[in-house]
């Protein structure tokens, strides 16, 4: 994280959130993006792989919605922070429905666990982030 927020101190234009809460929230995206990523994939290999199906789909949409995110973060949006906002609230969205199936599956998978866990967080720092945005 350290690098992250040195790189957002660093910035002539100030991003509308703290480096520390931009840091902490592009790092907690990050790791759910390779966390989905990871877990997607090792659900098509499983050997109940057509009961995890949902769980794959959902996980490759969390995936594009947090890169997506971590993104949108990463260059700042100014004064405007409607289009963070909401780009925050469409992660918390996909984090929680990717949570809520690899959570089902998390006693069976290591990777259904781990994936739960970064989702878990990555939507927490969603929420921190959405709250600093708008206090």
């Amino acid at each position: 994280m350290l690098k992250t927020r040195e790189l957002f101190d660093s910035l002539t234009a100030k991003p509308t959130l703290s480096s520390d809460n931009l840091a902490a929230a592009i790092d907690a995206l990050q790791d759910c993006i390779e966390a989905v990523t990871a877990c997607a994939a090792a659900m098509l290999t499983e050997d109940d792989m057509q009961t995890l199906a949902p769980a794959v789909g959902r996980d490759m949409d969390c995936a594009d919605v947090a890169t997506a995110t971590r993104n949108v973060l990463t260059r700042g949006s100014g004064a405007d922070t409607s289009l963070l906002s909401a780009q925050l609230e469409a992660c918390l969205v996909a984090c929680e429905r990717s949570n809520q199936l690899c959570s089902e599956h998390a006693k069976r998978h290591t990777h259904c666990r781990m994936c739960a866990d970064a989702t878990r967080h990555c939507a927490d720092m969603c929420r921190q982030a959405i709250h600093a945005l708008h206090h």
